[in-house]
């Protein structure tokens, strides 16, 4: 590349150069600060990204006297009061729906899935679950009397003032 004749041209030709050359040398003490990040440690300790640690022990928690467990915002899907870990959910089955679909759910004594679960996304009533219902986990998490990892000041709907 030909230098600039003129006075502005080679002002910015340098301009170009330092800043350039400020980058590079930014980029250089980045890879450094990069090193150092790889000694801390995460939340579930001193464990490797490609390591899979083993899953905590889920057990049936006391459910309240209503049988059902607090929400914390409007619309919350229900929390699961048992253990899953050993149920199988496929596009052809689903175990969840042994206790939990309608007539199987009175003889169980399990909730009824919500009515909702039965409508497909236009709105057509079914008789089976839905497909986009079909994957419970997907919005039903077990409920677990666990130690959080982090502190939360979260305050759901009935609290904020």
């Amino acid at each position: 590349m030909a230098e600039p004749r003129t006075g502005a041209g080679r002002v910015a030709l340098a301009a170009t150069r330092v800043a350039t050359l400020v980058a590079l040398l930014a980029a250089t003490a980045g890879l450094g600060l990069a090193q150092e990040r790889t000694s801390l440690k995460s939340l579930r300790g001193d464990v490797g990204l490609e390591e899979t640690g083993a899953a905590p022990p889920v057990v049936k928690q006391d459910t309240p006297s209503d049988g059902m467990f607090g929400r914390a915002y409007r619309q919350q899907p229900p929390l699961i009061p048992h253990r899953i870990e050993t149920y199988q959910v496929t596009k052809d089955f689903n175990q969840c729906m042994t206790c939990h679909d309608w007539p199987a759910n009175i003889k169980a004594g399990a909730p009824k899935v919500s009515e909702t679960h039965y409508n497909d996304r236009e709105g057509n009533r079914l008789d089976k679950i839905s497909g986009t219902r079909f994957f419970c986990t997907q919005c039903h998490v077990p409920q677990l009397d666990a130690k959080p990892l982090v502190s939360s000041t979260f305050q759901n709907a009935t609290e904020v003032k």
